[in-house]
């Protein structure tokens, strides 16, 4: 089983660098021998935010955040959320509130470490 770590630092929307990240690791959850990891920092903490509205035919983080938390592991920097007034229970099923100890642990396990 090869484990991949993503670490995704920039906001839900504005840029595509979490839409990107979160692309990949749904496509990698789909393959077999595939562990997928995701660990939201800074302003990525926003993607496991519930109740996400986007317009007719944009894609919602919340949804393919939501798919890798079905299938993989989900993990929100408790430092970022609170920086941001971000409450535990505002986050999306399986997207628990986590630690920097949490994500040293999973980089230090991690066959592959990919940084968004």
């Amino acid at each position: 089983m090869t484990t991949t770590l993503f670490i995704l630092n920039d906001g839900p929307y504005g840029s595509e660098r979490a839409y990107n990240a979160l692309r990949l690791a749904g496509a990698l959850i789909g393959q077999p021998e595939q562990s997928v990891r995701v660990f939201l920092l800074g302003d990525a903490v926003g993607c496991a935010r519930a109740g996400q509205k986007v317009p007719d035919g944009y894609y919602n983080l919340q949804l393919m955040l939501g798919k890798v938390a079905r299938q993989g592991e989900v993990g929100v920097c408790g430092t970022c959320m609170d920086a941001r007034g971000l409450l535990d229970a505002d986050l999306i099923e399986g997207a628990p509130r986590s630690t920097l100890a949490q994500l040293a642990d999973w980089t230090a396990t991690a066959d592959k470490v990919l940084v968004f």
